[in-house]
C-alpha cells in the first residue's frame, strides 16, 4: 500500500476571498500522520481547528462551507482539490479569515505553492476506500446524479448540461489523479450573468474581478447592468466576446466549465476523509449533490470500518481445502465447521464455511425458521483459530488445541442457509507456553455476524 504524504515545509500565499472580499493570508503547514486536512483559524482566539469533514458542511450556496462549533470555513473546495490532486494526505491550512483566497478561481496557485513546499512521504500507510459495488445518489428534482463504480484507480468524469445557448453540454474526465495538475487545476470558476447580478444585488462576490471568474453572458446586457458591472469590477469598460463571455479573460479550454466542475467534485469528495479507489461519474454535479454523495460514502465507509469485512475472491483455489484441514484438526463430520482456509500468516487466519440447509443442526434448531446456533459459530471460529495456533508448532498433526476462555461474545445478525461465513482471527499477543489469545470475527453477507475473544491452549497428543 502507498504511504501517507504531507509537505516538507510551510509555505504561504495571500489574496482576497471571493465572497467576503477580505484580504486573507493562507499558510500550508506539514501535519502528522492520520491528521487529514485541517483548517486552522489564526484570527480567532485559541486558533480553532475545523477538519475537512463532510459532517461539518452547513451550506453549499456558491461554494462548500464548513462550520464547527460556530467557526466557519467558506469555499473550501479549491484548496482541497489541490491537496487531493497532489496526493497529499495530511495538511494544516492556516487562515486569518473565514475564506481561502480565490486567486484566479482555480486550484492552480495552491498546486504551485504545495509543490514549492515539497512533498514528504510519511511512515503510515494510506487508507483507501476500495469500491466493490456501484454506489449512486440522485436528486430527483434537479436530475443531478453521482455514481461510483469499481476501478483500479481514482477516476472522475463530469457531464454537464447548462441548457443555454452560450454554454450547453460539456464533458471532462481524468483516468488517474496524477492528471489533475496538468488538465484540471487551472480550470477557473464561472458564473452566468443572471447569477452574477443576483450575487451583486445581495452583496456577495466582493472579491470578484474579471480575472478570477468566467462570466457567461446568457442574456442581453442592459445599460444599467453594464454600469453595475463596471462599478463592481472597477473597469472603465466592459464588453462581451464573440464566444459569449465577458472580456479581459480568455478560456483555457473549450470545456473549461466542465473541467472546473470536475475540480469541484474532487474537492467536495475530499470531505469523505478517505482516498477513493473507484470511478466517479457525475451528471450535472453541484456542491449540494457532491456533498450529499460524500455523506453517503462516508456512512458506507464508517460501517465498513466498523465491520472490517475482509475481501477475498472465494472462487480462487484456497490455501487449504477440507482434506488438508482434516490433516491438522481432529474434527470430522458433522462437527467439522470449516470448509477451507484462504489466508494464513504468523498472526492471522481467514477461513470459510458455506452454510447449507443440509447442516444436521437445522433439523432441531428452529426447524420452522432455520438459524445457525451462535455457539456453533463460536466453535467454527475456534476451529479456524486452531489452524493459526497449530502453525506455531513444526508437527501440528501431533497437537490439539483446547478452549480455555471465551470473552466479549457478541452476536450481531442471524446466519441462515445460503450464507457464506468468513472467519477472521488475529493474535492479540505472541503465543507463549502454548497459550494462544485471538480476536475472532465471523462475517456473513458483508456484515459482522459474530465476534469474540478466544483463548486456547496447544497440547501435545499423548
Amino acid at each position: 500500500m502507498a504511504k501517507q504524504q504531507t509537505i516538507k515545509k510551510e509555505i504561504s500565499l495571500k489574496g482576497v476571498g471571493l465572497h467576503t472580499g477580505q484580504e486573507v493570508n493562507l499558510t500550508f503547514k506539514p501535519a502528522p500522520e492520520n491528521s487529514g486536512y485541517c483548517f486552522v483559524r489564526k484570527d480567532i482566539e485559541g486558533e480553532p481547528v475545523v477538519e475537512a469533514d463532510v459532517s461539518y458542511v452547513v451550506s453549499t450556496q456558491r461554494g462548500t462551507n464548513l462550520q464547527k462549533e460556530g467557526v466557519t470555513i467558506q469555499t473550501s473546495e479549491h484548496v482541497l482539490a489541490a491537496c487531493v490532486g497532489l496526493e497529499i494526505d495530511n495538511l494544516y491550512i492556516e487562515l486569518d479569515a473565514s475564506e481561502p483566497p480565490i486567486m484566479d478561481g482555480s486550484s492552480k496557485f495552491f498546486i504551485e505553492a504545495l509543490e514549492n513546499a515539497g512533498i514528504q512521504e510519511q511512515e503510515a500507510e494510506r487508507e483507501e476506500f476500495v469500491v466493490n459495488e456501484v454506489i449512486c445518489f440522485k436528486d430527483e428534482e434537479t436530475g443531478s446524479e453521482l455514481v461510483v463504480l469499481p476501478a483500479d484507480e481514482y477516476q472522475v468524469t463530469t457531464m454537464v448540461d447548462f441548457e443555454t445557448a452560450v454554454l450547453g453540454t460539456q464533458n471532462a474526465s481524468i483516468s488517474k489523479i496524477s492528471q489533475f495538475k496538468e488538465e484540471i487545476a487551472d480550470a477557473r470558476t464561472f458564473s452566468f450573468l443572471h447569477e452574477l447580478e443576483m450575487l451583486l444585488d445581495h452583496g456577495l462576490i466582493k472579491g470578484g474581478d474579471l480575472q478570477n471568474a468566467i462570466v457567461y453572458v446568457d442574456k442581453e446586457i442592459s445599460p444599467e447592468t453594464m454600469e453595475k458591472l463596471r462599478a463592481a469590477f472597477k473597469k472603465d469598460s466592459i464588453s462581451v466576446k464573440p464566444n459569449g463571455i465577458l472580456d479581459n479573460l480568455t478560456l483555457h479550454y473549450p470545456n473549461e466549465a466542465a473541467r472546473h466542475k470536475l475540480l469541484d467534485v474532487i474537492g467536495d469528495l475530499a470531505l469523505v476523509g478517505t482516498r477513493i479507489r473507484g470511478k466517479v461519474i457525475a451528471n450535472k454535479p453541484g456542491h449540494k449533490i457532491n456533498t450529499d454523495f460524500a455523506k453517503k460514502l462516508a456512512k458506507i465507509i464508517k460501517v465498513e470500518k466498523r465491520n472490517n469485512v475482509p475481501k477475498y475472491d472465494l472462487d480462487q483455489p484456497p490455501l487449504m481445502d477440507v482434506n488438508q484441514i482434516m490433516e491438522i484438526l481432529p474434527h470430522r463430520s458433522p462437527f467439522l465447521l470449516v470448509d477451507k482456509i484462504v489466508e494464513l500468516t504468523d498472526t492471522t487466519v481467514v477461513g470459510v464455511k458455506n452454510v447449507t440447509m443440509n447442516e444436521p443442526f437445522f433439523v432441531g434448531h428452529f426447524p420452522g425458521k432455520p438459524v445457525m446456533p451462535g455457539v456453533l459459530q463460536v466453535e467454527a471460529m475456534a476451529q479456524t483459530g486452531g489452524i493459526l495456533a497449530l502453525k506455531s508448532v513444526p508437527d501440528p498433526e501431533n497437537y490439539l488445541t483446547f478452549f480455555m476462555k471465551i470473552d466479549n461474545v457478541k452476536f450481531k445478525q442471524q446466519v441462515v442457509p445460503g450464507d457464506t461465513l468468513i472467519f477472521k482471527l488475529e493474535l492479540l499477543a505472541p503465543i507463549r507456553r502454548g497459550i494462544c489469545q485471538m480476536q475472532a470475527y465471523a462475517y456473513a453477507n458483508g456484515k459482522l455476524a459474530t465476534e469474540a475473544i478466544l483463548m486456547a491452549q496447544i497440547v501435545k497428543q499423548k
